[in-house]
């Protein structure tokens, strides 16, 4: 297996193989290799060419040919990115010689993973792109520690929201989502949310009691796994005093309560882990 780091320029391309290449856009999930769907094991098996995100695990990249030329294109927030323009010219490079390339992404391609743009941009060119749909971060998180998104007392429904905003954009309506939220009992999930948690706390007190259960997660499904439990009024010193940092999700309401239930009648290693 041929690894390449982040590239600064594009790498040296293979002697063409042809018009047959291909496409297709992998969700590696959160991290764990076991919550890989058989239908992404089988393309990360058959691939050429691996286009790989910062949060992908090697445990899954493992999986590839060794024959596979594997590039990492990492894109993490607060760090150093390969920039989306530059990864959407390397997949369309590869497919044009022939390869069958795999973006590698980690959760869901099409949850917070840029999928939308890769794939507007690849048929623009002509090129027609397959996705294979992985377990997005903020279900694997709640999952691991024994509660739902959804309860039909609790939480009618989900909202997958991101705490990072493009800049330029005014980002989130924090208090609007709040009162959405409390008044048709959703459950909300927060990616990208540990840096602005501060701020997102004092915008979804505008609409929710200080009460509302909080769980952070950290590194979700991954053996190194951290949370905490605690309340929306303390949700900022809580990620703080924990040291919960990037990649973490939040989530918000009355579900979270059954991570305490879960706690009391199923033996858990990660609920071994810290707690507000």
């Amino acid at each position: 297996m041929s690894r390449t780091t982040p590239p600064t320029a594009l790498p040296p391309s293979r002697p063409h193989l042809g018009t047959g290449g291909s496409c297709t856009l992998v969700g590696a999930g959160p991290g764990d290799p076991e919550l890989l769907t058989i239908k992404a094991l089988k393309a990360i098996q058959a691939a050429t060419v691996l286009l790989v995100d910062d949060l992908v695990s090697d445990a899954i990249v493992a999986h590839a040919s060794p024959t596979a030329r594997v590039i990492y294109v990492g894109k993490r927030g607060g760090c150093k990115s390969t920039p989306q323009a530059f990864i959407e010219k390397l997949m369309l490079m590869a497919v044009n010689e022939g390869e069958n390339v795999v973006r590698l992404k980690g959760g869901d391609p099409f949850i917070f993973g840029r999928g939308g743009e890769e794939v507007e941009h690849l048929r623009a060119a002509g090129v027609p792109v397959t996705v294979i749909n992985g377990i997005t971060a903020g279900l694997a998180g709640l999952t691991s520690l024994g509660a739902p998104l959804t309860h039909r007392e609790h939480a009618h429904g989900v909202v997958f929201v991101t705490g990072h905003a493009k800049p330029g954009d005014a980002g989130t309506d924090w208090r609007q989502l709040a009162a959405t939220a409390r008044d048709a009992k959703l459950t909300l999930v927060i990616y990208m949310g540990v840096s602005g948690a501060s701020t997102i706390e004092q915008e979804l007190l505008c609409g929710l009691p200080a009460s509302t259960p909080v769980a952070i997660i950290q590194h979700a499904s991954l053996p190194h796994q951290r949370h905490a439990v605690t309340t929306l009024g303390d949700l900022h010193n809580t990620s703080t005093r924990e040291g919960l940092a990037r990649p973490s999700v939040i989530v918000v309401g009355d579900v979270v309560r059954g991570v305490a239930a879960a706690s009391e009648h199923v033996e858990q290693p990660m609920l071994a882990a810290r707690r507000g």
